[in-house]
């Protein structure tokens, strides 16, 4: 956890407290349910990264020799959102497949639209058409929040699979 991630849970847990205290229970379960779907969006996005680190390490021990790179409090735009995330970076010769995963911090960020939780990209470096575009959903509190691709146009959305992930790793390999 970053430093920008854990004052904000102490402001979190101040205020729940204030409020607690003052009688305002509808504050104070607004601010549990801000901080549970925090941690909820925390977990989905390290399981993100960890699948396409999962793929790149299956490449590298086949001989694809690509470079990783993390970067923790990075900051990227959806639409006129700003989403505050973490960033991965994989890097074969000139070619790198990014993905980008989080959710706005604070108002001034703006929201995530359609309903999700947080957002995610994977664009392709030099291959614009090779991209998705992730929200991530929750159906209901028993099931773990996914990751849905957001197709333009498209009125149904699919799950991010496994095999769409080692597809991404490949098609970067491919143009290598």
């Amino acid at each position: 956890m970053d430093e920008l991630d854990a004052e904000l849970e102490a402001r979190l847990a101040e205020a729940h407290e204030r409020t607690r205290t003052r009688g305002r229970n509808d504050v104070a379960d607004y601010i549990l349910l801000r901080a549970s779907n925090d941690q909820l969006r925390a977990e989905a996005v390290a399981r993100l990264l960890e699948e396409f680190m999962a793929a790149a390490g299956e490449a590298n021990r086949e001989g694809a020799g690509l470079m990783l790179e993390r970067t923790n409090s990075h900051r990227f735009q959806v639409g006129n959102s700003t989403m505050v995330g973490e960033r991965l970076t994989l890097r074969a010769g000139v070619r790198a497949l990014t993905v980008e995963a989080g959710w706005p911090r604070t108002p001034r960020d703006g929201i995530v639209r359609g309903g999700g939780l947080a957002c995610a990209r994977v664009p392709h470096f030099g291959d614009r058409t090779a991209g998705d575009e992730l929200l991530l959903t929750q159906a209901t509190e028993a099931a773990a929040p996914r990751w849905l691709i957001v197709e333009e146009g498209a009125r149904a959305r699919v799950e991010l699979a496994a095999e769409r992930v080692r597809g991404h790793v490949a098609r970067l390999l491919e143009a290598k």
